[in-house]
């Protein structure tokens, strides 16, 4: 489906900057290990690229500062980066937040988001494999590679999270805990997290990924008019008054928001006008990481 002769089919370490480096490239598509992320970011804005960078798009308050200046690098020489928040480009999200800014709920006041599972994928070690290979093979199970739950699978939450609060928070309490992780493994698989952000509003976030345990995905928002549920992949948001009454929902459909993102990245590039959001999904990754952190 897509014609690249061998000598272009590069691997290892520096395989991603020989691909930046080839000037036919116009647009890369960084989905590594998230560890690798801002670098390959800055990388190929540097080189004039335009980007579509998976999240997270750091693990790490270092990470978290290259991202900006590769922001501030993409502004000033007009190249896009566009990045893997799908849900802000999900139809019943966009609305329902459209309807919590306009006041429909009244003010916010406090929100729940929880994104909890089941296992995880493990891949054991094998023969040979060096150090490094091996972390690589399985880098979700290192925090340096993926920044453990609460900052690979989780930040979709708490990116929503943000751009339901217009900002980030000023402060984390939390706690947690590893129980049914494989031998060697740096993941927490249980996080909860009390966030508070600008005008005493708390946000309660969990994130658990636990064999055999009840699944729940999607955010609650409360406000003092009535309360938002926002269910995670094709679920529907809906918005309710104070007796409970449905005034408003519109079910999801994830699979078009994945397509609407790179359909949004490649569109703005054509029409002169690229699109620079890393600002915003780095502010949110790094509130993931102070959560790990907490």
């Amino acid at each position: 489906k897509v014609a690249v002769p061998d000598a272009k089919m590069y691997g290892g370490l520096e395989g991603a900057s020989k691909v930046i480096e080839d000037s036919d490239v116009d647009l890369v598509l960084l989905t590594t290990s998230p560890g690798f992320r801002p670098y390959h970011i800055a990388e190929a804005a540097a080189a004039g690229k335009h980007i579509f960078a998976e999240k997270p798009t750091c693990v790490d308050p270092a990470g978290y500062r290259v991202c900006l200046e590769a922001d501030r690098t993409a502004r000033k020489q007009g190249t896009a980066i566009v990045t893997g928040t799908q849900y802000r480009r999900q139809k019943n999200y966009m609305e329902a937040m459209r309807r919590i800014h306009a006041g429909q709920i009244g003010d916010v006041v406090s929100a729940t988001t929880r994104y909890c599972t089941s296992g995880i994928w493990n891949r054991p070690r094998k023969p040979g494999m060096s150090d490094a290979e091996y972390q690589l093979y399985n880098w979700m199970h290192f925090i340096w590679l993926s920044g453990d739950q609460i900052v690979e699978q989780a930040v979709h939450n708490i990116d929503v999270m943000n751009w339901l609060m217009e900002g980030s928070p000023i402060s984390a309490y939390g706690s947690g805990g590893r129980f049914t992780r494989p031998t060697g493994s740096q993941m927490w698989d249980n996080v909860s997290i009390d966030y508070e952000y600008p005008g005493d509003r708390i946000m309660s976030f969990q994130c658990r990924q636990i064999p055999h345990t009840k699944g729940e995905n999607g955010s609650v928002i409360y406000g003092t008019k009535g309360t938002a549920r926002i269910g995670a992949a094709n679920k529907a948001a809906s918005l309710y008054d104070q007796e409970g009454g449905e005034t408003w929902t519109m079910k999801g459909d994830i699979g078009a928001a994945y397509q609407q993102e790179h359909k949004d990245l490649v569109d703005s590039i054509r029409a002169g006008a690229p699109i620079v959001e890393l600002k915003e999904t780095a502010q949110s990754s790094l509130t993931a990481a102070m959560g790990r952190m907490a």
